[in-house]
C-alpha cells in the first residue's frame, strides 16, 4: 500500500513539474520588487474616514443581559477575558482592567 501511495504522489509531482515546465515565463514567476518598508507604506492610499450612514444602536440594538445578573453581554465578555479584572460597581459599571 505504501508503494502505491508513493507512486501516486510521484506521478502527481511529475504532472505538476511538467505543467510548470510548459508555462510561459510570464506565468511561471511573478516579478520581484524591493522597496524599503517606509516607502512601501507611503504608497498606500489614505482617505478621510467616512462615518455617515452608520448607527451602531440602529444596526445592532441594545446589549442584552441574558442571565439577568446586571451585566450585559459586553460586560460579561470583558470580565471573562480580562488579564487584570476591572472593578465592578453599581449596575455592572466597569472601570480599569487589562486585556490583550
Amino acid at each position: 500500500m505504501i508503494k502505491t501511495v508513493v507512486r501516486a504522489l510521484g506521478a502527481a509531482a511529475l504532472a505538476v513539474l511538467s505543467t510548470l515546465h510548459t508555462m510561459p515565463a510570464a506565468q511561471a514567476a511573478e516579478p520581484s520588487y524591493t522597496l524599503p518598508l517606509t516607502n512601501a507604506v507611503n504608497t498606500i492610499p489614505v482617505a478621510a474616514e467616512d462615518r455617515t450612514g452608520y448607527n451602531r444602536k440602529q444596526a445592532f440594538g441594545d446589549w442584552i443581559d441574558a442571565d439577568r445578573d446586571g451585566c450585559n453581554t459586553r460586560a460579561e465578555v470583558l470580565l471573562a477575558e480580562a488579564i487584570e479584572p476591572p472593578t465592578v460597581s453599581g449596575r455592572c459599571t466597569l472601570a480599569g482592567g487589562l486585556w490583550y
